[in-house]
C-alpha cells in the first residue's frame, strides 16, 4: 500500500484512516503483517507515538490485532469488524456497492419489525407523544429527500420507545450508512414515506400495546420498498458481473 506522508495537526486521524482504507480496500489483506511503528513512523513522516494511537484504534475496529513480538497482523473484517464499518463498504472509490446494500436493506427488513413489537411492550406516554409528532412532521413534508430524513426521525423514535441499546447502536450505524445514499434512493422509497396511513397504523399498535400487530404493522409498512430495494440491489449486482456490450 502506498502510505502517504502525514503533516496536518490530526495525525493519529489521518494514520488511522489511512490504514482502514488500506484493509478496506484488500491492499493489506488478511493476515498480512504492518510494517513496525518505527517503519510505519518513517513511511508516514509521524512519530511513533502517534502511529502506536492509530494503531490501537484500529485495534479497537477489529481491523488487526498487536501481539507482542508479531507486531500489528489485518485481521478477516468479515469476522472481526463492527457495524461502524458499514459507511465505508458502503460507498467504495465513490461508487455503491450492492452487495453491502443489500446486506443494509435485509437487516433494515428484519429490525424494522422486532423494534416495534418491543416499543409496544415499553412505549411510555412520552415515547408515543415523540413518535406522533415526528409523524406529523412526515405528514406535511412536501419534499422526498425531507421525507426519508423524517422517517429516519420516526424510527428513531420507535427504538427509543423500544428501549434497546443494541438496536440503538445497530440502527445508528445503519442509518450512517444509508444517509449518504438518501438523495439516489429517494424515488425508490417515495411509496414507503408516502404511506402516512401505514405510519399511523403503526402508531396505533404501538399506543395500544400489541406486539404482534405492531410486528405486522411494521412488516407491511416496510416491505414494497424493500422489495424494490432488494430488486434494485440485484440488478446493479448482474451489472457488475456482466461485461457491457461492446466491450
Amino acid at each position: 500500500m502506498p502510505f502517504q506522508p502525514v503533516t496536518q495537526q490530526s495525525a493519529p486521524e489521518i494514520v488511522f484512516d489511512q490504514i482502514v482504507e488500506g484493509v478496506l480496500s484488500g491492499d493489506l489483506a488478511a493476515g498480512e503483517a504492518l510494517p513496525s511503528e518505527r517503519e510505519l513512523a518513517r513511511m508516514l513522516g509521524v512519530s511513533r507515538p502517534t502511529v502506536r494511537e492509530a494503531l490501537k484504534r484500529v485495534a479497537a475496529s477489529g481491523l488487526v490485532t498487536i501481539r507482542q513480538g508479531d507486531g500489528a497482523r489485518v485481521q478477516d473484517i468479515a469476522r472481526t469488524g463492527g457495524l461502524d464499518l458499514l459507511p465505508r463498504l458502503l460507498i467504495r472509490s465513490g461508487a455503491l456497492v450492492p452487495s453491502v446494500a443489500r446486506s443494509i436493506v435485509e437487516a433494515r427488513a428484519v429490525v424494522g419489525p422486532e423494534v416495534a413489537r418491543l416499543a409496544a411492550q415499553r412505549a411510555s406516554d412520552d415515547h408515543l407523544v415523540a413518535i406522533r409528532s415526528v409523524l406529523d412532521r412526515l405528514a406535511v413534508e412536501p419534499e422526498p429527500i425531507g421525507q426519508q430524513v423524517a422517517a429516519l426521525e420516526f424510527w428513531s423514535a420507535v427504538i427509543d420507545a423500544a428501549d434497546s441499546i443494541a438496536f440503538r447502536l445497530m440502527y445508528n450505524s445503519l442509518r450512517a450508512a444509508y444517509e449518504p445514499a438518501v438523495p439516489a434512493l429517494a424515488g425508490v422509497l417515495e411509496p414507503e414515506v408516502g404511506n402516512i396511513q401505514g405510519y399511523r397504523a403503526l402508531v396505533d399498535t404501538i399506543a395500544a400495546h400489541d406486539p404482534e400487530r405492531a410486528e405486522v404493522a411494521a412488516r407491511a409498512l416496510l416491505e414494497p420498498a424493500t422489495s424494490a430495494l432488494l430488486a434494485l440491489c440485484e440488478a446493479l449486482e448482474k451489472a457488475e458481473t456482466t461485461p457491457g456490450e461492446g466491450h
